[in-house]
């Protein structure tokens, strides 16, 4: 087998293998939120007590406990699906800063909801899927990588009915709140943390090679890597409510 064939195969099954390691953290998340809705129907329990309610002692709990705990199956299942290929987009793509903007994402949305929801239980994890769809569409703008943008785009695709659940009154019984302070996390995460992660590729074309003094005719300009980095920062400084 030739030298290329080798490095082939080499890089699928290092692919194959990060893909393995992104899908971890956020299935066991989503097995975690089924068996606590199946434990609920078991033995005929209710755990909305468990959600969060605005600006008490009781309902701070909740900040940890609300993303685990649905309404019903369908409620579970809605959530379910997104929250688990946003998640795995995240480790995937942002496998560098993919555990901080989870975990911010889970207690910022859910401290705020505290802060300014309604007087209601808020509980389901929809804040923390429109966290992270928040995150991963700005993210790949702010960053301007082809890749990161092309995600952009495919969650807009995917997701981008989910803009209606940010104003209040489109859905009955739905806690737009979290949906709208979800969304809020991550645009900020998004800003937080857009020097660290994957960066925008600085490509060289070279003519001629310069030695000194400006380019002249027909010659271009290759910039190293601090002169892109700084080029860079130059231009980025240009009731019982389901959610």
């Amino acid at each position: 087998m030739s030298e290329t064939g080798s490095d082939i195969i080499s890089e699928g099954a290092f692919y194959r293998k990060k893909l393995l390691l992104c899908i971890i953290i956020p299935a066991i998340f989503v097995v975690l939120m089924w068996l606590v809705k199946i434990i609920e129907v078991l033995f005929e329990l209710d755990f909305s007590g468990f959600g969060i309610y605005p600006l008490t002692m009781r309902g701070l709990p909740g900040v940890i406990f609300s993303p685990f705990i649905h309404a019903d199956f369908n409620h579970l299942f809605n959530n379910s699906l997104p929250l688990f290929f946003l998640s795995v987009a995240l480790f995937y793509f942002y496998s560098e800063v993919a555990l901080k903007v989870f975990i911010w994402t889970f207690f910022l949305t859910g401290i705020l909801v505290w802060i300014a929801g309604r007087e209601a239980w808020h509980i389901g994890a929809s804040g923390l899927v429109y966290g992270l769809a928040s995150f991963l569409f700005f993210s790949g703008i702010i960053r301007r990588h082809f890749r990161l943008i092309a995600l952009s785009l495919l969650i807009v695709f995917l997701y981008g009915s989910m803009v209606w659940g940010l104003f209040p009154g489109i859905y009955k019984n739905v806690s737009w709140e979290s949906h709208m302070l979800g969304f809020f996390s991550g645009v900020v995460l998004s800003v937080w943390y857009r020097k660290e992660g994957p960066q925008r590729p600085v490509y060289e074309w070279m003519e001629d090679e310069v030695e000194n003094g400006s380019p002249g005719e027909g010659e271009s300009i290759v910039l190293g890597e601090d002169e892109a980095e700084a080029e860079d920062r130059d231009d980025e400084g240009t009731e019982r409510l389901r959610d």
